[in-house]
């Protein structure tokens, strides 16, 4: 699997749809899976959802709940019935086209719009529509890609068949390769009451802010017919390597309220030669997104959802202790695993660096730690188990953070079998990595230059999300 697709909630469930080959590990034949869950945490598989058919792979898009019926495409007893909606990228050689299929049955089965394409540019890279409803003029919203003209162009319909172009955002940010997966939406800014600002999310292959792919993002304001970005430089969701595609879910209750995402926890540089058996590819855990005010600007923050607390077993607390007392602690209630969550705040101290060694074994560890100097929480993986199978794989990736005024950091961390998600200062800088250990499941604090502090940590081992 590779791009999240289609995220979607609908009577009841979370839909995710995914790029997917149903015949193999490798690319190829790209089709969309299809998963649904009540809680974004235990997932059902389902059957294919939208096959390659007459030579046309179904590449990335979204999905939507047409509640009024405004396709026509909805059946069923009630005076106005609803359905879900597909709106999806037909990838033929050099050809990319925009695309509809729908669904009468919550999702199970899908019908192909015989009238498909429902937008032809005659283009070789127009892709990834992204859909959504714009209550002020009554109309839907796609966001799609001119991928190799580093642009976003924007359309609107009354009723999801019939497309009008708006107007083209971009070239803007990083353009060092090509554009994909767009995604548009509205954030409230914390604290702000009242303030809202749109955000554009691009992801973009080559050219990402760690090497290989990446996932940019533009904060502005969007009238219905434009949008306007407010900054020049790029800015970056994520400071790993290994997070891209990323899409929000639609149609999220109002009583809700979250906007949620998930992105595809791989990175194209060298998601071809992952080293495992006999699956390729796996998707993010989901996030909640904010706008929060920083002395530079408003930017994008992500927080793990709070359904993800379903998955917490044994839990070892800490509070004010020393590196080592800290490290005593751990060990006398063995607390180790290979999924664990770790909710820490350390204070530096005089220390210079201060942080975790995780899946820590024979000549082996991934290091999560805190640059005093350099004022970052950073992700190593030079030791990291098996890294030679991409030339690229192995590094110590890293991002800014603002380190308090008692030299102190939070770090939230979900460490996995083959991944690790940083969120520091609650969400304000994250980094997704990849890691494929050998063997070892310890778990160990460390600090150098100085002896650091742990004034909280919080451990639990995680159940498996398959039941």
């Amino acid at each position: 699997m590779n791009d999240p697709n289609g995220a979607v909630y609908y009577k009841g469930e979370y839909h995710l749809f995914y790029q997917y080959n149903p015949f193999g590990a490798d690319w190829g034949h790209m089709s969309w899976g299809h998963a649904v869950s009540r809680d974004l945490v235990h997932w059902k598989d389902l059957p294919l959802a939208l096959a390659e058919e007459n030579g046309i792979m179904i590449f990335s898009g979204s999905a939507v709940v047409d509640w009024h019926n405004g396709s026509g495409f909805c059946r069923g007893r009630e005076k106005n019935p609803s359905c879900l909606v597909a709106i999806y990228t037909g990838h033929s050689p050099h050809l990319q086209t925009q695309n509809l299929a729908y669904s009468n049955d919550d999702g199970r089965t899908w019908t192909k719009y015989p009238g498909n394409p429902v937008i032809d540019l005659h283009l070789a890279a127009f892709r990834d529509p992204k859909v959504f409803w714009y209550e002020a003029t009554k109309k839907w919203v796609m966001v799609a890609v001119l991928a190799s003209e580093h642009k976003v162009r924007l359309f609107s319909s009354p009723d999801l068949v019939h497309w009008t172009a708006l107007s083209d955002f971009g070239p803007a940010g990083a353009v060092g390769g090509a554009w994909e997966c767009p995604d548009l939406f509205p954030l409230t800014v914390e604290n702000s009451p009242g303030e809202t600002k749109w955000v554009l999310s691009v992801n973009i292959f080559p050219g990402g802010l760690t090497g290989g792919s990446g996932n940019q993002y533009f904060i502005g304001n969007f009238d219905g017919r434009r949008f306007i970005g407010e900054q020049h430089r790029p800015l970056w969701t994520d400071y790993g390597r290994d997070f891209y595609a990323s899409t929000s879910f639609s149609d999220i209750p109002r009583t809700n309220s979250r906007r949620l995402w998930i992105g595809w926890l791989n990175n194209w540089e060298y998601a071809h030669n992952l080293p495992t058996d006999v699956w390729r590819g796996a998707q993010s855990i989901p996030r909640e997104l904010k706008l929060r005010r920083f002395p530079d600007g408003i930017r994008l923050v992500q927080i793990p959802v709070d359904e993800l607390h379903a998955l917490r077993e044994r839990h070892v607390h800490l509070q004010d202790q020393t590196v080592e007392s800290a490290n005593r602690t751990l060990h006398a209630k063995n607390v180790n695993g290979e999924t664990l969550e770790i909710l820490a705040e350390v204070e530096l101290g005089v220390a210079d660096e201060i942080g975790f060694k995780l899946r820590k074994g024979p000549n082996q560890e991934t290091a999560v730690g805190v640059d005093a100097a350099r004022s970052e929480v950073f992700v190593d993986r030079t030791q990291s188990g098996n890294i030679s199978f991409a030339e690229h794989f192995a590094g110590r990736q890293s991002g800014p953070i603002a380190i308090g005024p008692g030299r102190e950091v939070q770090l939230h961390i979900f460490l996995d079998r083959s991944s690790v998600e940083v969120f520091a200062d609650e969400g304000s800088l994250v980094l997704s990595e990849l890691v494929f250990p050998l063997i070892g499941d310890g778990i160990e604090l460390y600090s150098k230059g100085g002896r650091g502090k742990v004034r909280r940590l919080d451990v639990w081992t995680l159940k498996s999300a398959y039941q």
